[in-house]
């Protein structure tokens, strides 16, 4: 096919379409609604197949009529081209080559200057839809999980719009904590840093993020994203900080806002507490495992252990050594069987093993038979790890054990065995529980049961304070863990040091470890509105479903939320203290006056503002006896009062959002806090709807890195790298269309193989919208032909198309754009290009430029491109408006005014009548279609054998052993209506249908086979040489060449088309 196009790039608004005279609603052809695509298509999976899989026929076809064309074209012989003039072949300024780095921007630019997002929102009146944008945050370049995410979002929202919905979409950004902070100080120098006030740090903190945010912004709009770009959320935002303060008030007076002091998520590299969210745990963390005795020296009197075991100690496991100075008691399970233990043979144990990795204590090379207390079920599990024989000599419960006292390990005082929870199991360790109340959440609980006192003497650094003793000043992960084991060696408590290998809670944003430390904060009690949560949870639509299971049982089981930081960068907790008693002074009064200053100031006036200034006018006098609280609230808290500061606030937004779309690390972050802020202060979720997706890998599923070379960039997807063979300009539908392709409810793969497989795809969609356009250059909505006038084949061609318009809008509704991916690369690439647009082209092309069965087609061929063009533009809106300005046709809404973009022009409205297409029928064509590919086959079985070169050159007979199937196919070969002649359908010059087999053996049919349809039936195909001449204008042959005086070389079709158009003068004398 040789597209006559302009090699030019026109501008937008010289090829736009609405500058057209005519225009063209597909209301006019009657819309209806639709039916399963597995009925249409006999299948109910989509695969990506290679286009060979279906193109059997290669090689098999010539384009008389173009070919022809062709060649006048490019100056051979007149001749040649004798009828070339009479040949309707495509033309089209849409290019095939996208050139997206210069025609995404182009477009976008006509978008921006028409405000299409904005007017088609405030046009629709199909009620609201609200997607609640999660806050990246500020501090560097995005990445390709940005990508995948706003891209999700910005197809939801755009087929929203085709669905008549208005859609109000305000980007956000995360403006405040730590990461924003540290990218700050690590860009000063050490003299700067030390002379850094707390205003300077937030100013320079607050321009950076600014920055940051324009910067993101940019990257977001050439994703092609839309969204109210002019006003976005920012959590600095004096707005926004002020309702934040006021969701925080509203958890203080409704009481689940308290200060106490416990163990929580320390980062000695970042020296502040951090929240679950704020944590992550990488793979190969290996600590200091350590098991220990604590000498037993009373039981109770009813237990007697030491009357008969006078050398009696508790064995303990730790992975945390340097918690031991803590220690407040050791913790056992009611319910397990406990065993005292007689250890043998110790004397013959090495200091060390013999990889070098385990060491053994001073414990085991003891002379005396020392007695372990130990969990029953461990001690074959002891005796191998130990390399001892341990002898059973007594069993007791758990309960049993409670309110025995051992000496400290380390100070010697006494302490309790207490009982804890179900923590304790005989999975690991000993089944015994060394209890350190402050650095552990299971022991700060069993601390409060029993009034344990809670020992932490660690500082902000993870040094030991002076408190520990002979430890102090010593790295707790570092020296101070090592100082610790061997000072237990030293006093024969040791039995086994080894390294442990096991998951351990980092900081995610320095990538260092982090302790557990008991220290002075506020929380947030989620106990006092669990149960809200839990139900709140229920009332949500989670995509996908195992996504509730998830949240739930993150709420379920965590414990109360820290919201304090003990950082700079971020919104005050709005509290002061009482210089001499430290009480807080935080009530309704001092947080609305708070809030009132932050709302015109920002959260600056914090820093800049005295006491006496921020004080109530109430407390002024009293100034002198307040000091400021240094702490900022949580980032999550944050971005967890979104809902209050955007939802709640702005025009055209409403609360609760219809869906919320992050990433699956969300079920513990922004999904969980904004869950708690907003059922704590209005008792429901903020929003009714919610869509996680995993994260993004490259192509042989490992996570992406600087260090392993290994990195994605969606900008280099874009535009493209240095090197543009390496690294081509795929453009940003290209990169949409690979977020459509895969199912992001899991982890997702890219690479440059996908990335070449997505473009590939792209092409051939252009490719196939490309045909659409260039055979209606010259179509008109007059020109329309009525449904009931249709020929059958484009009759089952829009069944075929509103089926699949009907199955790709389910998809969208259920957010599977991976289906609809699939079914646009079956339904438009090959079905279309393989079945209905390669029979069409002769009809197309030479059937007439006014003729029935062109219009026909054209009719058919008008929806199908309406149709596609409205459908993937969600997913692909670059290409979709491309299409659109270069309709050769305008295009009405509801029959009024013209769409002059394509997302004015609404979705496909559903067309009942179409999908009424005989089921009958659509078995019989389905026969058709198989039929035509085995029919296929034999034409390249004799094109093989040299009996014929192009299809055209072959006549086709068939005989079917079921009658009913051979009346329909003789009715076809005989049908008045050209288009649905089977020559037509199989591209061949004549086909017979035979009454009986013996009819074949009269004549000369070279080439012959048979192939079973439904399981026994039969239908016998033969192949000759077609009947006729070969016509010089369609190359189709016919008995008729020669029958015409003025025209001996064209069939009957050709010579009534041409017979009343003159001939150019050059070929008239020729």
């Amino acid at each position: 096919m040789a597209m006559q196009t302009s090699h030019s790039v026109l501008s937008l608004r010289r090829c736009s379409p609405f500058t057209k005279s005519s225009s063209f609603s597909i209301v006019d052809l009657h819309r209806c609604s639709s039916i399963e695509l597995s009925s249409l298509f006999h299948f109910t999976k989509f695969y990506i197949y290679p286009r060979s899989t279906f193109c059997t026929q290669s090689k098999r076809r010539s384009r008389g009529p173009v070919m022809a064309a062709k060649k006048e074209s490019k100056g051979t012989k007149q001749g040649d081209g004798k009828y070339k003039h009479t040949v309707d072949l495509p033309k089209t300024t849409f290019g095939m080559r996208a050139n997206s780095a210069v025609r995404e921007p182009e477009i976008q630019k006509l978008w921006d200057e028409n405000q299409v997002f904005k007017k088609v929102s405030e046009t629709n009146n199909g009620g609201s839809f609200i997607l609640h944008d999660g806050p990246p945050y500020a501090n560097g370049d995005l990445h390709m999980g940005h990508a995948l995410n706003k891209i999700i979002k910005d197809i939801i929202n755009k087929y929203k719009l085709l669905q008549n919905c208005e859609v109000r979409y305000v980007p956000g950004w995360d403006c405040h904590g730590l990461p924003i902070e540290l990218k700050v100080l690590q860009s000063l120098d050490q003299d700067t840093r030390n002379g850094l006030t707390p205003i300077k740090l937030r100013a320079k903190a607050a321009r950076f993020a600014i920055a940051t945010v324009k910067a993101q912004m940019a990257s977001f709009k050439r994703f092609g994203v839309w969204a109210d770009w002019d006003h976005p959320y920012l959590t600095l935002d004096p707005e926004y900080e002020a309702a934040q303060i006021e969701v925080f008030g509203q958890m203080v007076f409704k009481g689940y806002i308290y200060r106490g002091r416990k163990p929580v998520h320390w980062s000695p590299s970042s020296r502040t507490a951090l929240a679950e969210a704020e944590l992550e745990y990488p793979e190969g963390h290996v600590s200091k495992s350590m098991y220990a005795i604590f000498k037993v020296l009373n039981t109770p009197s009813e237990c007697g252990l030491l009357d008969e075991f006078p050398k009696l100690s508790l064995a303990i496991w730790t992975t945390t050594p340097w918690t031991i100075p803590a220690n407040a008691a050791v913790a056992v399970n009611s319910k397990l069987e406990y065993a005292i233990v007689e250890v043998q043979s110790p004397s013959d144990v090495d200091s060390s093993s013999e990889d070098g990795k385990k060491r053994f204590g001073s414990v085991l090379k003891s002379q005396e038979k020392p007695f372990f207390i130990v969990a029953l079920d461990l001690v074959s599990t002891l005796e191998a790890k130990w390399g001892v024989k341990l002898v059973v000599k007594r069993t007791v419960l758990g309960s049993d054990l409670e309110n025995c006292r051992y000496a400290h390990p380390i100070n010697g005082e006494e302490c309790p065995v207490v009982i804890g929870g179900d923590y304790i199991t005989t999975e690991s360790g000993t089944g015994l529980v060394h209890t350190a109340p402050g650095h552990g959440q299971d022991d700060y609980v069993t601390g409060l049961k029993y009034g344990l006192p809670l020992v932490s003497p660690v500082d902000d650094e993870g040094k030991f304070t002076e408190e520990a003793g002979v430890f102090s000043g010593l790295d707790v992960l570092g020296d101070g863990n090592i100082a610790v084991i061997d000072h237990l060696d030293q006093r024969s408590s040791i039995v086994l040091v080894e390294p442990y290998k096991h998951k351990y809670p980092y900081d995610w944003r320095t990538k260092q470890p982090t302790i557990f430390r008991a220290t002075a904060q506020w929380f947030a009690s989620v106990e006092g509105f669990r149960d809200a949560a839990m139900e709140a949870i229920n009332q949500v639509k989670w995509t996908p479903p195992q996504a509730e299971t998830r949240i739930s049982t993150m709420t379920s089981s965590r414990s109360d939320w820290c919201i304090s930081r003990q950082r700079t960068w971020g919104v005050p907790i709005p509290v002061f203290y009482h210089a001499e008693t430290k009480e807080p002074l935080l009530n309704e009064e001092t947080v609305e006056h708070i809030k009132s200053i932050i709302s015109q100031k920002g959260s600056d006036a914090w820093w800049y503002m005295s006491v006496e200034e921020l004080l109530l006018e109430k407390y002024r006098d009293k100034a002198s006896d307040y000091v400021k609280g240094t702490d900022t609230m949580d980032v999550w808290f944050d971005s967890g009062s979104s809902w209050a500061a955007v939802l709640g606030t702005r025009d055209g937004l409403k609360y609760p959002a219809d869906l919320y779309v992050e990433g699956t690390d969300q079920h513990r972050g922004w999904f969980q806090s904004s869950l708690l802020t907003s059922v704590a202060t209005k008792g429901k979720a903020p929003y009714k709807g919610v869509i996680t997706h995993g994260f993004v890998l490259d192509e042989r599923g490992f996570k992406m890195s600087k260090s392993l070379g290994n990195v994605v960039d969606p900008h280099t997807i874009i535009e493209g790298g240095p090197n543009k063979e390496q690294a081509p300009s795929y453009g940003a539908d290209v990169l949409r269309l690979w977020v459509s392709s895969v199912d992001y409810t899991g982890d997702v793969l890219i690479g440059q193989q996908v990335l070449r497989q997505m473009s590939d795809i792209y092409r051939k969609l252009r490719g196939t919208l490309r045909f659409l356009l260039g055979n209606l250059h010259d179509w008109k909505t007059e020109n329309a032909i009525a449904y009931d006038e249709l020929p059958e084949i484009d009759q089952h061609a829009l069944y075929q198309l509103e089926s699949v318009v009907t199955n790709i809008k389910e998809s969208y509704e259920s957010y599977q754009f991976f289906k609809i991916f699939q079914v646009i690369q079956r339904f438009a690439i090959v079905d279309l290009s393989n079945f209905y647009f390669d029979v069409a082209k002769d009809r197309l092309y030479v059937g007439g430029a006014t003729s029935f069965t062109r219009r026909s087609c054209q009719t058919v061929l008008a929806v199908h491109l309406l149709s596609l063009v409205k459908v993937i533009a969600p997913i692909l809106p670059h290409l979709a408006e491309d299409v659109w300005q270069n309709l050769p046709f305008g295009y009405n809404i509801d029959n009024t005014d013209v769409a002059k973009f394509v997302f004015e022009s609404k979705w496909p409205a559903v067309n009942e009548r179409w999908l009424a297409f005989p089921e009958e029928e659509i078995d019989l064509w389905g026969k058709i279609l198989e039929l035509r590919t085995e029919v296929n086959k034999a034409l390249e079985t004799a094109r093989t054998g040299k009996l014929i070169g192009s299809s055209l050159e072959a006549k086709v007979y068939l005989y079917s052993s079921d009658d009913n199937l051979g009346v329909r196919l003789r009715n076809m070969c005989e049908s008045k209506i050209d288009a649905d002649s089977l020559h037509r359908i199989f591209i061949t010059s004549q086909v017979e249908i035979l009454s009986n087999l013996e009819d074949a053996t009269g004549e000369n049919i070279p080439y012959t086979g048979e192939y079973v349809i439904e399981g026994e039936k039969k239908i016998w195909i033969g192949v000759s040489r077609a009947e006729g001449s070969k016509c010089e204008r369609c190359w189709n042959f016919s008995t008729q060449v020669g029958s015409f005086v003025d025209h001996p070389t064209l069939c009957k079709r050709c010579y009534d088309v041409v017979a009343d158009q003159p001939l150019p003068a050059l070929a008239a004398v020729s």
